[in-house]
């Protein structure tokens, strides 16, 4: 063989080897999802359900809506006319669709509270068009999980995998019944995780860009080894369709939500106490903080963990129990996924100063007792002060002691809105000493000499801060 040959073999070679490298890197990009979906799909149901509703009648067919005088001899007939009436209708039905997946061969199914939240009639629909009555084991409305059961056996499940191993970028896939369609796929990339939503205190989202539209609700996102991360949950819309911005419960909480409406119908959370607010800029150059982070505690609810525990109004919650937290949305999923009884650890700024903190964590009230703590501690911290938006307190002999403030001066700052005062710099946890030369002794003064001031005057706030006691300017706004 010539040289000019072995030359051209080995070109040949080498293009070879160039042109399989660029088929796998172009198989890395688009992703090949045949096989996970036929692997997955006969797992994953389509859940649709009926409630029965009264029938509403027409706001003109009551007797109370009809122009007779009131002594009318016809009223009563009128009455009874659409009693009757009324009675003859039969009641409108309400059917909904969604989504779910098999958890266990004997008939377990995990789907969306919202899903079946009022549904009287719940039917299960497999792959394979076999269709079941279901019955719900147990549902928790505050991280939108449903458990249900058919009388089944040996059928397919999914594989459960972890949220905490996804990363950023990762792709992603969907299956469910959006619109009624069912065993649709869509996939997509993960956009974000532990993302926090208005209204959502103990779910941390994973965010997609995966395509979910109603009927998707309940169903699974797999990661590319076909395994479970999240239920697909909720969607950001302004039209009520798929934007790309797509949530999904991370299936660690899930299964946990599972596992406990399994073995006791109910689910139990931890509690520590407190009310907590984001770091902003300013507050965190008011603590002395290089950068915001943290969990601000603007009040510590007593006879609580935190009240027990030490926890302070004013104290920043940097990190827990080994979690350093980007911000405040981070804690309550934290601290609603510990168990009751854990004694955990905490590390807050206070004064400047990192201190550890050892918290032993109770469960979380029932709804109504915290609904009934809530309207009073809003009851309590209506704001006080309309013109400024603060809601102040007298210091307590205890305050005053971890505050190092004299006996006989001083007033609490609560809570901060938008205003005056929160542009001049006052923040959550500040005490006010002084305000234009005079000592304050109590919040009724205090109100009397802000209502009294001239709108657009400055007056000079002294203030006891975390870092030190601090002159601010105000300028009083108009009425």
């Amino acid at each position: 063989m010539s040289a000019r040959t072995r030359y051209m073999i080995f070109c040949l070679q080498g293009l070879l080897m160039l042109l399989a490298t660029a088929v796998h890197a172009n198989a890395r990009g688009l992703p090949d999802f045949t096989q996970l979906v036929e692997e997955n799909a006969p797992a994953v149901v389509n859940i649709s359900t009926v409630s029965h509703n009264s029938r509403n009648p027409h706001p003109f067919h009551s007797p109370e809506n009809m122009p007779l005088p009131e002594n009318s001899p016809f009223n009563e007939l009128f009455r009874r006319f659409f009693e009757d009436r009324q009675g003859s209708l039969p009641p409108e039905d309400t059917e909904s669709l969604g989504s779910g997946f098999i958890i266990s061969g004997d008939g377990y199914v995990l789907t969306n509270y919202h899903v079946v939240d009022a549904a009287d009639e719940i039917i299960v629909r497999l792959n394979n068009r076999k269709a079941y009555e279901a019955k719900v084991v147990g549902s928790d409305e505050a991280s939108d999980i449903a458990l249900l059961k058919i009388d089944a056996t040996d059928l397919p499940v999914v594989k459960i995998g972890s949220s905490k191993d996804l990363k950023i970028g990762e792709w992603v896939l969907a299956i469910g019944s959006p619109f009624g369609f069912e065993a649709t796929v869509t996939a997509g990339i993960v956009s974000a995780k532990g993302r926090s939503l208005p209204s959502e205190n103990y779910v941390p989202y994973i965010q997609t860009d995966v395509a979910i539209n109603p009927g998707n609700s309940g169903g699974p996102l797999f990661n590319m080894d076909g395994e479970v991360v999240g239920i697909n949950s909720q969607i950001f819309s302004r039209s009520g369709g798929f934007m790309g911005l797509s949530f999904a419960v991370p299936i660690e909480l899930a299964m946990s939500v599972a596992e406990q409406l399994r073995k006791d119908g109910h689910v139990t959370r931890g509690y520590l106490g407190v009310l907590i607010q984001d770091v902003d800029r300013q507050l965190a150059e008011s603590f002395g903080m290089n950068y915001p982070r943290g969990a601000l505690v603007s009040k510590v609810i007593e006879n609580t963990p935190a009240s027990r525990g030490g926890l302070q109004t004013g104290d920043v919650i940097v990190e827990f129990n080994g979690q350093p937290l980007r911000d405040s949305s981070q804690l309550p999923p934290l601290v609603g996924a510990t168990p009751v009884n854990t004694e955990v650890e905490l590390k807050v700024l206070r004064a400047g100063k990192e201190i550890p903190l050892k918290i032993r964590i109770a469960e979380l009230p029932a709804e109504e007792d915290t609904e009934t703590a809530g309207a009073k501690l809003k009851e309590q911290e209506k704001p006080q002060s309309d013109r400024l938006g603060l809601v102040l307190s007298e210091l307590s002999a205890e305050d005053r002691k971890k505050l190092d403030i004299p006996p006989g001066q001083g007033v609490l700052v609560r809570q901060v809105s938008e205003g005056a005062a929160a542009a001049a710099g006052i923040a959550a946890g500040d005490v006010i000493l002084m305000m234009d030369g005079q000592k304050i002794t109590s919040v009724a003064q205090l109100q009397q000499l802000i209502e009294a001031a001239p709108a657009g005057k400055s007056v000079a706030l002294l203030l006891q801060k975390p870092s030190g006691p601090v002159f601010l300017a105000l300028r009083m706004p108009g009425d």
